[in-house]
């Protein structure tokens, strides 16, 4: 890919003198397809993005790809492993394959936007926090402070039990108030070192705006931090909604992997010898969480080209 280059004289200049050769700077698509070749170059995240993407089908296709309804239960019950039923049926005559592969929508989709929503709430926050001086920082401060020294399950236990019966959202929304002050920590630090950079003080005397500031001339230096701080998000959000299924918090009618180890601790899977009722939707939690993280080696290679392997070293 050649960089398109124009050619104009200087002020001043001699008109036989040969022209200045500046370099256009690259559209927006150009810099996504460099970072996204980038990532792909690192053995550990290209398997990771292979990973997620079949975990998407899954749940993007689950109606076609599944065998049965996850809530058809006109099977016989515990019934063994078969052609009919690969991983057999649950104690209330489910297809546990059926509820596997259904489980996959809401495990992606609560990773998906409670990470994006914590992301998003700790850049704002994050980033404000650390450009900030005065009363105003103080009050960030304290705020955030007060969110990391709060346990977080005990948070979550707390107000998903209060809040019982507002299925996904209500996940989502518990998920989201819990996870966002580690990456607004993280974010402010790094703004907090890029505020003192010449282009900022040169911003500052042009009469830029904070808000300009912020979000025009420090955010796009802090792109890979962002993302890998979505991609952890992402996968605090995904164990997060598990235990908070497992623990019986979930939505009552929703299907999902951490329903499925609850009730299959409900009807004693383990003294049945029904073991792939809790290790089929445990391995999918432990998969899907480790492929995000995979990926996340590959955003660091963005920002450290030291931590870049393969050939886009």
């Amino acid at each position: 890919m050649t960089e398109k280059i124009t050619t104009e004289a200087e002020p001043g200049q001699r008109p036989d003198a040969p022209p200045v050769r500046t370099a256009a700077p690259a559209p927006p698509w150009t810099v996504l397809v460099r970072g996204a070749a980038t990532v792909w170059s690192v053995p550990k995240a290209r398997f990771g993005v292979v990973l997620l993407a079949i975990f998407v089908i899954l749940a993007v296709f689950a109606p076609l790809i599944a065998p049965y309804l996850p809530t058809d239960n006109s099977f016989g019950r515990s019934l063994p492993g078969s052609a009919a039923h690969l991983f057999g049926t649950t104690a209330a005559g489910e297809d546990v394959l059926s509820q596997v592969i259904w489980g996959a929508r809401i495990s992606v989709l609560v990773g998906m936007v409670a990470g994006l929503l914590s992301t998003l709430i700790a850049v704002l926050i994050g980033m404000s926090w650390g450009y900030t001086r005065g009363f105003l920082a103080d009050v960030i401060n304290f705020v955030v402070n007060l969110f990391l020294v709060i346990p977080g399950l005990p948070l979550m236990i707390v107000l998903a039990a209060y809040l019982q019966g507002g299925g996904l959202t209500m996940i989502i929304f518990v998920v989201v108030v819990t996870g966002w002050a580690w990456g607004a920590r993280v974010l402010r630090s790094q703004t907090q070192s890029l505020r003192g950079r010449d282009f900022i003080t040169a911003a500052q005397f042009s009469g830029e705006s904070s808000f300009r500031i912020v979000f025009r001339e420090i955010l796009p230096n802090m792109t890979s931090l962002i993302a890998g701080s979505f991609f952890g998000a992402a996968t605090a959000a995904i164990l997060a909604e598990s235990g908070l299924s497992f623990l019986g918090l979930g939505g009552a009618g929703s299907v999902s992997w951490g329903t499925m180890l609850f009730w299959a601790q409900n009807s004693n899977a383990i003294l049945t010898g029904q073991w792939v009722l809790l290790f089929a939707p445990g391995l999918c939690i432990a998969l899907l969480a480790t492929s995000l993280t995979l990926i996340n080696f590959g955003v660091d290679g963005l920002s450290n080209p030291r931590l870049r392997e393969g050939k886009g070293r």
